[in-house]
Parts: structure tokens; C-alpha cells; sequence
């Protein structure tokens, strides 16, 4: 086992109709798919879309940080 670990962060969008949080879950689910090792997630916008005068989605703008493989 290694005394130091490397990691990289990728930059994902979620959205989501319910809330915010959803729209992160949203997010690390599809993201863990293709990404193995995922640690943790910095959230770095939040925004919407507006439809008739109320929220149409939610969307947040994440970096998602991973271990690389044998670091």
C-alpha cells in the first residue's frame, strides 16, 4: 500500500427538475458509470431554467475528484 495517493478531478453537469440535491445525485450516479474511485465533489455553480415564472430545472456545476488506480 502507498503512503500517497494521486488524484484528478473532472468537471460534470447534473440537473434535475425536484432540487438541487437531486440534481447532484443525479450527477455523482451517472458519473460513477465511468468513473471508478470517486472521492469527493466540489460544487462550483447552481443555476436553473425558468419556465412559465417558476423552476423548470435545477443544474449545478461540480468537479468531481477520483483516486488514480494503484497512487
Amino acid at each position: 500500500m502507498s503512503d500517497h495517493h494521486v488524484y484528478k478531478k473532472v468537471e460534470i453537469v447534473g440537473s434535475s427538475k425536484k432540487s438541487i440535491e437531486d440534481a447532484i445525485e443525479n450527477a455523482l450516479a451517472e458519473c460513477g458509470k465511468s468513473v471508478r474511485n470517486m472521492e469527493w465533489f466540489e460544487v462550483l455553480e447552481t443555476r436553473g431554467h425558468i419556465t412559465d415564472g417558476k423552476v423548470g430545472h435545477y443544474q449545478v456545476v461540480m468537479k468531481v475528484g477520483f483516486r488514480i488506480v494503484d497512487s
